[in-house]
Parts: C-alpha cells; sequence; structure tokens
C-alpha cells in the first residue's frame, strides 16, 4: 500500500511539477503583446502629436473668414494663348433672396440632398465623415465626399476645389469657425445664394426666373427638384441639353425627399412622372452680342465646368485657353459681314471649327451668323446634322486601309448596286464609272463604292474606328451610316476626327483650356485625352487620298484648293426626304446641309452651312451657288492662316512605299524600268502589301544608227540615222552641242536625216538622236563632227578667184562675196538650221508640213510637230476641257437625307426631276 501511496504522491507531485510547467509556458506571448501594444500606442501618440501639428499647420495657413467674400461672387479673368487677357465673367445674373423668402419645399429639398443632418452639427458632420473616410479606404482618397452645407461655403468663398488633405482640413476648421459666427438660417441664405445652376444663373432665386419664369413660391414639387439637382454639376444636368439626365437626377432628389420625410412616397412617384421640360421656359437672350469672342467663351464656360467642381462666375479664377485672337477676329468677321463671303440670305447660318492639327487646341470658333445674344446657340459645337460623304474617310476608307491593308489603287467595281436588304443606291451623278480605284472613289465622292468599302469592312470595326476618332455611335450602324445616316455631328467633333489623319494617327481631343490658375494659386493642367487612334500608315494614305479631292479635275473639293499649300479634305451634303421636296417645293439640286473638312499639317478646319428649318415652317434649302459657301469659308481660312506660318508637307512614314503601278491593271502590276511614263500612275501602300508582279509587256527598246559627216563643198553637215525597228508612229529627238556646250533640240520628228549649213570652223559638234516609240525612249545614239580650221568656200557662180587681201586689211575678217550677202539675210529668216525639209523652199515661218519651225526656228507650223526646239509654234490645245466647277446636290433616288457625292467635272447633271423610289429609307 505504501508502495502504491508513494507512487500516488509521486504522481501528484509530477503533476504539479507539470503544471506549474504549464503556467509558465504562456508568460511569453503574454509579454509579447505587452510590448506590440506598446509600440503601438508609441506610434498612436507619435501620429496623433505628427497629425495635431500638421492639422495645426494648415489650420495656421488658413484664410481668415471675410464677409464679403462669402456673399460676393469672385470675378474670373479669361486669357488668350499668349497669355492676355481676353475677357472677365462674374459679377452679373444673380438675385439675392433672404432666407425668411426661401419656402419650406425648397429648403426641404436641399437639406435632403444635400446635408440632412444640416441642424444638428456644428459644422462638419463627424459621423457622415466616418462613412466616408470608409469608402475613401476602400475606393481611394476623395472617392466620396462628406461636406456640409456649411463646408460648400467655405469651399466656394475662400478655398479651392481640389481635394487635398490641406483644403479638407482648412474646410473643416473654417466650417466650425463659420457656425460660431452666423446662424444656420445664414448660413443656409448664404448657400442657396452662392451656388450655380448652369445657363448664367447664380443662386436659386435667379436659376428659378432662368428656368420657369417664376419666384420660389411658386415653385412644383417635380421643378424645386429639378432646380435642387443641378449644382451637383450643372452642365452635365442641364435639361436643355441633357433632358434624360436631367431627369434622372431629379428623380434621384425627389427619392432623397420621401426618403427624409418630407414628402409621400405618392408625391414623389406623381413628381417624377412628370416630363422634365414641363414648364421650362425659352433661355433669356436679351443680353446682346458684341463681341468676337462670345461663342469661344462659351465653350471655355462649360470646359471648366468639366474640369472638376469650377465655376468661372464665382470662383475667382484665371484660365488661360487655347484661343487665337486674329483668327478668332477674322472667322466672326467671315460669318458676320459680306467682306469675304457674299451670302444669299440672313438666315443662311453656319458653323465653323478650327483646330490645332498637332494639338487638338481650338483656335477659333464661329458660332453662327448675326449672332444677337451671349451664350446663345452654337452652331460649332450646339448644331448636330448628318455629315453626308465627309464621314467616308471616317467610316469607310479609313478602317479599309487600317484593318484590310488598301492601297490607293485598290480597285472597287462602280456598277448598279443594292443595300443588303434590297434598296437601290445611286451616285450623285445618276451613272457609273466602272472599276475605280479608292483614290478616284473617294474624290469623285461615288456612293456604291463607300458602301462597298463599308460592307468589306464590318459594321463593328468601322463603328469602332469612327469611336476612337471622337465619333461615337449610340447604337448599333446600318450600312446607310457608309453615306452619313444615322449619326449627327457637330463641327467641333468632325475637325476632331480629321485632324487625327494630319497628325500620324494621334487623336487629341479638341479643348479651349490650357490650365487653370485658382485663387490659391494652385495650377490645375487640362489633362485631355490623346492617344494613337490609327497606324501612321493609314493615316497618310487617307491624306494622300483627300489631296486629290481637293486638287485632281474630278475631284469635288476643287473650288476650296489653295494651289500653294500641301491640303487634303472632303466635301459633304445631306438630302430631303421625297415627301420634304414636294411639300415645300424643293428642287432635285438643293440640298439641306453642305460641308466642308479639312486639314494641313498646322491647322483643321470644318465649316457646316444650312438653315434651321423648325418643324411646322416651310423649309428652305441651299442652292448650287450656296452649296458652296463652305469652300469658301474653308478656303479663306485656310489661307489666312497659312500668310504667319509656314506650311510643311505631310510626312512619309516608313511604313508607307510609293510604287510605279500599270494603269488599269487588276490585279496592280508594277512597272518596269522601260514602261513609258504615260502608262505609270504612281500609288502608295502599306509596306508589306505592295503588289509583287512586274510588268513583261515593255521591253528595252534600241537605239538609233546615226552617222554625221562634213561637206566641204557645201559647207555643211550631214546628219542621218536609221531604225530598222520603226513603225509609222516611231519618232526621233535630235539634240546637238557645240564644243562640248549644252545640249539644244534640233527637232523632233519622223525624220531620219538633217543638215546643218555653215557651221562655225574649228568647232566640234556633237549630235545625239533617240528613238521614241509607244512613249518608251531609247538612249541616245550619239557621234561627232570636227570642223576644219578654216573651211573651203565653194566658188560663186562666175568662178570669181578670191583675191588675198591687201596690205593692212585685216585677213581674219570675212567679207561675204557678191550676192553671199542676200543669203546670209535669208539663213536669218530661215533661222539657219531649219526651214522646211521637205521641200526646201526655205520660209520658215508660214511652212504647213510635218516639220515647220524647228531647231532656233520661229515657224508658226499648224500641224503635228509644230515650234520644237527654241521655236514658237503655236499647238493646239488637247489638254482637259471644261474646268468648270459642277454644283454639288442630292439625288431623290439615292438613300433619301443624305447626299452622296458632288457631281464630278466631267459629268453632265443627271435628270432634274428623277423619280423617287417611296419605299427607300430616309435619315
Amino acid at each position: 500500500m505504501a508502495e502504491k501511496y508513494n507512487t500516488r504522491e509521486e504522481r501528484r507531485k509530477q503533476g504539479q511539477t507539470q503544471k506549474q510547467g504549464q503556467n509558465k509556458g504562456p508568460k511569453k506571448p503574454t509579454n509579447m503583446l505587452k510590448r506590440i501594444f506598446l509600440i503601438l500606442v508609441t506610434f498612436g501618440i507619435i501620429g496623433l502629436v505628427a497629425g495635431g501639428a500638421a492639422m495645426a499647420y494648415f489650420i495656421s495657413d488658413a484664410p481668415e473668414l471675410d464677409d464679403k467674400l462669402l456673399k460676393d461672387p469672385v470675378t474670373s479673368k479669361i486669357l488668350d494663348e499668349n497669355g492676355k487677357l481676353l475677357a472677365e465673367i462674374g459679377k452679373e445674373n444673380r438675385d439675392y433672396v433672404n432666407y425668411e423668402d426661401i419656402p419650406d419645399l425648397v429648403e426641404e429639398a436641399f437639406l435632403a440632398t444635400e446635408d440632412s443632418r444640416f441642424y444638428e452639427h456644428h459644422g462638419v458632420d463627424f459621423l457622415r465623415l466616418g462613412s466616408a473616410v470608409i469608402a475613401n479606404v476602400k475606393n481611394g482618397f476623395g472617392s466620396e465626399g462628406a461636406s456640409t452645407l456649411t463646408q460648400q461655403v467655405i469651399k466656394r468663398s475662400y478655398l479651392t476645389p481640389d481635394k487635398t488633405i490641406k483644403r479638407k482640413v482648412q474646410e473643416m476648421w473654417l466650417s466650425i469657425q463659420l457656425e460660431r459666427k452666423y446662424t444656420k438660417e445664414e448660413i443656409f441664405e448664404m448657400y442657396v445664394n452662392k451656388i450655380f445652376f448652369a445657363n448664367r444663373a447664380n443662386g436659386i432665386l435667379t436659376a428659378s426666373q432662368t428656368y420657369y419664369g417664376k419666384d420660389l413660391n411658386e415653385l412644383k414639387l417635380n421643378e424645386a427638384a429639378m432646380l435642387v439637382g443641378l449644382p451637383q454639376s450643372p452642365s452635365r444636368y442641364d435639361p436643355y441639353k441633357y433632358p434624360e439626365r436631367a431627369k434622372e437626377r431629379r428623380d434621384i432628389v425627389l427619392h432623397l425627399m420621401n426618403k427624409h420625410g418630407y414628402i409621400t412616397e405618392t408625391e414623389m412617384k406623381n413628381a417624377q412622372s412628370i416630363d422634365i421640360t414641363e414648364g421650362l421656359q425659352e433661355i433669356d437672350k436679351s443680353q446682346i452680342d458684341t463681341t468676337a469672342y462670345d461663342a469661344f467663351i462659351d465653350l471655355v464656360i462649360e470646359e471648366v465646368g468639366d474640369m472638376g467642381d469650377y465655376n468661372v462666375f464665382t470662383d475667382g479664377l484665371e484660365i488661360q485657353t487655347t484661343i487665337d485672337k486674329d483668327a478668332q477676329e477674322y472667322v466672326y468677321n467671315m460669318l458676320n459681314s459680306d467682306e469675304i463671303i457674299n451670302y444669299p440670305s440672313k438666315d443662311l447660318q453656319a458653323g465653323v471649327t478650327l483646330l490645332d492639327t498637332e494639338t487638338g487646341e481650338i483656335k477659333a470658333v464661329g458660332g453662327g451668323r448675326n449672332t444677337t445674344v451671349k451664350r446663345g446657340w452654337n452652331y460649332a459645337t450646339d448644331a448636330k446634322r448628318s455629315p453626308g460623304s465627309t464621314i467616308k474617310p471616317i467610316l469607310d476608307y479609313g478602317p479599309a486601309v487600317e484593318y484590310l491593308n488598301w492601297s490607293t489603287y485598290h480597285q472597287i467595281k462602280d456598277e448598279e448596286y443594292t443595300y443588303s436588304n434590297g434598296t437601290p443606291l445611286k451616285n450623285a451623278s445618276g451613272r457609273h464609272y466602272g472599276t475605280v480605284t479608292t483614290r478616284e472613289a473617294l474624290a469623285r465622292s461615288l456612293n456604291i463604292p463607300a458602301l462597298k468599302t463599308l460592307q468589306a469592312v464590318g459594321l463593328d470595326r468601322a463603328r469602332d474606328f469612327a469611336t476612337d476618332l471622337g465619333i461615337p455611335f449610340d447604337k448599333e450602324i446600318t450600312e446607310s451610316a457608309a453615306l452619313g445616316g444615322g449619326k449627327d455631328v457637330s463641327t467641333l467633333e468632325l475637325a476632331g476626327a480629321y485632324s487625327s489623319f494630319g497628325n500620324n494617327g494621334i487623336y487629341n481631343e479638341p479643348h479651349s483650356v490650357k490650365k487653370i490658375v485658382l485663387r490659391d494659386k494652385t495650377t490645375i493642367k487640362n489633362k485631355t485625352e490623346s492617344k494613337p487612334v490609327m497606324k501612321d500608315s493609314t493615316a497618310f494614305i487617307v491624306t494622300d487620298m483627300l489631296k486629290s479631292v481637293m486638287k485632281e479635275p474630278y475631284g469635288t473639293g476643287r473650288l476650296a484648293n489653295i494651289p500653294s499649300l500641301p491640303v487634303a479634305g472632303k466635301t459633304g451634303s445631306t438630302n430631303f426626304t421625297p415627301e420634304q421636296r414636294a411639300a415645300n417645293n424643293i428642287p432635285s439640286s438643293g440640298v439641306k446641309d453642305s460641308w466642308m473638312a479639312g486639314y494641313t499639317t498646322n491647322y483643321t478646319v470644318a465649316v457646316w452651312a444650312g438653315y434651321d428649318n423648325a418643324s411646322g415652317e416651310q423649309m428652305e434649302y441651299l442652292g448650287e451657288s450656296s452649296q458652296r459657301i463652305p469652300k469658301f469659308i474653308f478656303k479663306n481660312l485656310m489661307e489666312h492662316m497659312a500668310q504667319s506660318k509656314e506650311t510643311k508637307d505631310f510626312d512619309q512614314p516608313d511604313s508607307v512605299v510609293k510604287v510605279g503601278v500599270i494603269k488599269g491593271s487588276n490585279p496592280a502590276v508594277k512597272a518596269n524600268e522601260y514602261t513609258p511614263s504615260s502608262k505609270i500612275t504612281y500609288e502608295y501602300y502599306v509596306k508589306g502589301h505592295e503588289p509583287t508582279q512586274v510588268t513583261t509587256e515593255y521591253e528595252k527598246i534600241d537605239s538609233p544608227g546615226i552617222n554625221a559627216s562634213y561637206n566641204q563643198e557645201s559647207n555643211e553637215i550631214n546628219l542621218s540615222w536609221s531604225y530598222p525597228k520603226g513603225n509609222g508612229n516611231t519618232q526621233f529627238e535630235v539634240k546637238m552641242s557645240v564644243d562640248g556646250g549644252a545640249q539644244s533640240v534640233l527637232k523632233k520628228s519622223k525624220d531620219t536625216s538633217l543638215t546643218i549649213p555653215n557651221p562655225t570652223p574649228g568647232s566640234k559638234y556633237t549630235f545625239s538622236v533617240v528613238a521614241l516609240v509607244d512613249n518608251q525612249q531609247s538612249d541616245p545614239a550619239s557621234t561627232s563632227v570636227k570642223i576644219p580650221a578654216e573651211a573651203v568656200v565653194p566658188e560663186d557662180t562666175e568662178d570669181e578667184k578670191i583675191e588675198d587681201p591687201a596690205e593692212g586689211e585685216n585677213p581674219e575678217q570675212e567679207t561675204p562675196a557678191e550676192g553671199e550677202e542676200d543669203k546670209q539675210d535669208e539663213d536669218k529668216n530661215n533661222n539657219g538650221e531649219n526651214g522646211n525639209n521637205d521641200k526646201n523652199d526655205n520660209n520658215g515661218n508660214n511652212g504647213n508640213n510635218d516639220n515647220n519651225g524647228n531647231g532656233n526656228g520661229n515657224g508658226n507650223g499648224n500641224n503635228d510637230n509644230n515650234g520644237n526646239g527654241n521655236g514658237n509654234g503655236n499647238n493646239t490645245d488637247d489638254g482637259n476641257g471644261n474646268n468648270g466647277e459642277d454644283v454639288e446636290g442630292g439625288d431623290d433616288t439615292t438613300d433619301p437625307g443624305t447626299v452622296e457625292e458632288e457631281k464630278p467635272v466631267e459629268t453632265p447633271d443627271p435628270d432634274p426631276n428623277p423619280d423617287p423610289d417611296p419605299n427607300q429609307d430616309t435619315e
């Protein structure tokens, strides 16, 4: 038993020992936790001290409260591209309202939307701040705000709108100070009178009168909610420009009012069901526009608002813009006078955008003609119309080069054709041109090749390409988009897209603001979009084709061409529907809109002209002369801008090769070195996609056999040549040089011999003859003749002996024998070497055979080979004929609503009264 007891005792003691060992184990992690806690507390204290010091520093740098700044707006300065003052904006269109005159409905809408705990906090809502901090930790600083109405008053009065910790600390500090100095009612009054509501409306009372023509106590629930929703982003929620956005924002305000118990659910739903435009009145346009800059300033005001929470009317900003004052004044004068362009009617409107091709900076805008209001309708930016054929480089040919590597020579058959749904399509000229190159198809603005090109590219890729160029489509495009259907654009958007082609495929978002300087001198640069949207090969190839639009005889843009400038461009126009023509007595040549867009390496210009054609009124149209106005505006503006800046040509990138191709070959065949120049066209290809087959049709032709000798008896050189392979069309060009001097052409004819009388003694005469066969040229065959120093003069008819000169006479002076002087005079009339070789009648002035007036003669022959050499023969012009301008116009038999092209030069006008297809789609 004792043994067992001892054993239990030992076990008990052993267990106690183990427990003591177990109790000692956890002491180590406990000590570690204590140390970590102490370290964290230490860091926390340090952080609090550092944070407190930083806050104290920020607070010490905060501005003092100023009653004047709390109630009065601060003007903003707008500067031109050189930093010089253009205009000052602010202190305008503001009606002040006292707190006691603010209806409960308006106050409740503001409180529900902006600060539901306004009457509970002391300037800073720490509960709301806490949730915002959590959101900022998750999504990044500045992702969610917690500003109270008091803080917004401070921000709009003293501080900058940028989201920084320093500004936030100062804002909170000043808000607490403001709450100590003023009552809640006074602060609310400051807020509703200071905020901006777009359309030049500053303060809630001005906004109520601007949008609804009412005092505040007359506003309905839906109206008050719409106004209260505006300040968050006035430009974005403008009900006139963006009614859908405005309705969405209004409905949110109504939802918040219901959530916080200010209105019932029934009241909310009833108000949300009301159309957003109900009750809206026209914007007051009573302020007369007296400057050339107002259309541009409109863009600046909108753009500043888009850059952030900035208000040019109240924030005291310094805004450096991109405007070229000289260009803006020129555009304004061109649209609002007849000094440069003769306008047919005061009602004809136009919009113009001038961009810097390389940067996207807006240099000038033409907001319209006969402008009478500030901040009115801007025809350069607000007016959006179907672009017609100006869309073809953007939606058809640009994507074809980008995705399919098409060249300027790519062949398309222009033939009878229909849309995929069977609707017929025609060119505006009413005729077909057979197989044409992409260059010719675009320059002639042919519709059928344009549609075929879009079909080859695919609708989705075409849409994506246009979207990258700043022309997004809201929905899927249809085939009518190939000609401009389905998407309305402004001149600003069109200029931005075209500038990408002139800028090696780089798109820069058009912008009017370079930077903003805030009141605390903080600089905010405008971060505009800049991105590559196409290959440089695409940009160059499309540009070269658009050059043909301007310069080729068949190009539709010839009237806009500036011969001294490398310029690319495209015309466009849109059509009326058959019903519109019939109802308004519009002729087939009349069009709805006329466009001109183009660029140099320096500037891009887009121009629109047309009429407003308000609903229910008699529609006006652009006649044949009026359709040319955009071309004249384009040309005059481009010429004006080129006066002060050198215009360089577009550089061919390494990704593009220039290839000589046999005209009409399909597939393309490269010319060889023997191909006549008249058979070659030089086209551009994406490197690696140029043709490889070389023509075998043309070979090197033989050189003539040539012989020359001097006849002492007649004192003349006899030159002859042979060409046994010649045919009836073979011609020979003969050149001569004396003693190594410059060569001169003696004659160009079918003859095989030539006589040169009276060569200079002691001189060396060198001749070369080239064979010309079917526009091919052989290598020259050459020979030389040395004339003896003393040529033997033939005896005269009387065999008189020439005596030695008497003593004292000059032996070097030649005295003509009797009768020889007359012969020399005759030679002068004949100009020595020429005369009429076939008949030898030596009457070089009036010969009528095949070789008159050659060499140095002045013969005025009227047959095949007149006036060669140095002669002054008068050939009959066999040029290109008519250079007159064809009128652009619509064709009712094409897709209604879209005019597809301008008529090419050699094409007669189509039937002026074509029978329209009533089943066609209209745009």
